[in-house]
């Protein structure tokens, strides 16, 4: 199970109700909320629906959940400075409360929340995402190896 605090920026990976890691992460600079077009994290009970990425390179560059052939430099970011860079891996949350996180104008799923890497340089510890979780992409890889689709994740 991973375990999200939005008020201290970090994940916790927990096994058998023990905490195997722990790693900094950047969740939404607006704040949790469920909304759609929030820009907000949303809180409570997740699931990983799929895992994406598995293999490839580190910093592969995605867009729409797809890798664009790119790796991402400072020189790729200079050419798109406005892009928000989901890089390495992406674990895509899908809610477990219906009303809450899952359906109508909360969905999790629906609003394309992941957990995924960001540039190195991107500031980790502090609210600045769109409303996904963002990790440091070496610790996105270890975690990436420890979990599978179906796997809970609590935001809180």
């Amino acid at each position: 199970m991973i375990f999200i605090s939005i008020s201290d920026q970090r994940l916790a990976l927990l096994e058998e109700n023990q905490t195997v890691a722990t790693y900094p992460v950047s969740t939404a600079r607006n704040g949790p909320g469920e909304q759609c077009s929030s820009g907000c994290t949303p809180r409570g009970w997740h699931r990983i629906r799929i895992k994406i990425g598995a293999g490839l390179p580190l910093n592969t560059v995605f867009v729409g959940r797809r890798p664009t052939g790119e790796i991402y430099d400072e020189e790729l970011a200079a050419r798109y400075p406005a892009r928000d860079w989901i890089l390495t891996r992406i674990l895509w949350l899908t809610g477990l409360e219906l009303g809450r996180n899952r359906g109508g104008e909360h969905d999790t799923l629906r609003r394309f929340i992941y957990i995924h890497g960001c540039p190195d340089s991107a500031p980790i510890g502090q609210p600045l995402s769109h409303g996904c979780i963002r990790m440091r992409n070496r610790d996105l890889l270890e975690l990436f190896e420890q979990v599978k689709a179906g796997d809970q994740v609590l935001i809180s």
